[in-house]
């Protein structure tokens, strides 16, 4: 399987360049992008998103394919302006928009908008090979010795 991480932007510039989606173009956002897709332990729900592709259903398969890989996500806005489509995804959709740090993105086909969002929701949210705590030298020199500094006087 080929994850985001390995080509960072090719399936987000496809999806930018499209005109509209396609079951090609989501069977390669899957193949790409999902690391849960097909689920073992939840064939129930990746076989609703192969009735939705089968059935050009590409917004609720866009949707269903959230709910799958993304649980801790949400839709938090989608908003059409001026000719084009705008989502926002978001882990805290019930704090402040001011406070919250949401994925956006935008299209003027409202799947694709949707589908540009949640790869860049997986991109963020994908296990990276570095530990999220720094690590800490354990090798201290013959001349370290911990001081105390603070003047109690």
């Amino acid at each position: 399987m080929l994850l985001l991480s390995e080509h960072p932007g090719a399936i987000g510039d496809r999806l930018r360049d499209a005109d509209t989606a396609t079951a090609e173009l989501l069977s390669k956002v899957i193949g790409e992008t999902c690391r849960r897709f097909p689920s073992v332990g939840q064939t129930g729900k990746t076989a609703r998103i192969e009735r939705l592709i089968e059935s050009g259903a590409w917004i609720d398969a866009a949707l269903a394919l959230i709910d799958l890989e993304l649980p801790l996500w949400q839709v938090r806005r989608l908003a059409y302006d001026e000719g084009e489509w705008h989502c926002a995804l978001s882990r805290e959709r019930e704090l402040p928009e001011w406070l919250d740090q949401s994925i956006e993105s935008h299209h003027a086909d409202l799947a694709l908008a949707i589908l540009s969002a949640f790869v860049e929701a997986q991109r963020v949210s994908a296990p990276s090979s570095r530990p999220s705590v720094p690590a800490v030298p354990r090798d201290r020199s013959a001349a370290y010795e911990p001081l105390c500094v603070d003047n109690f006087a």
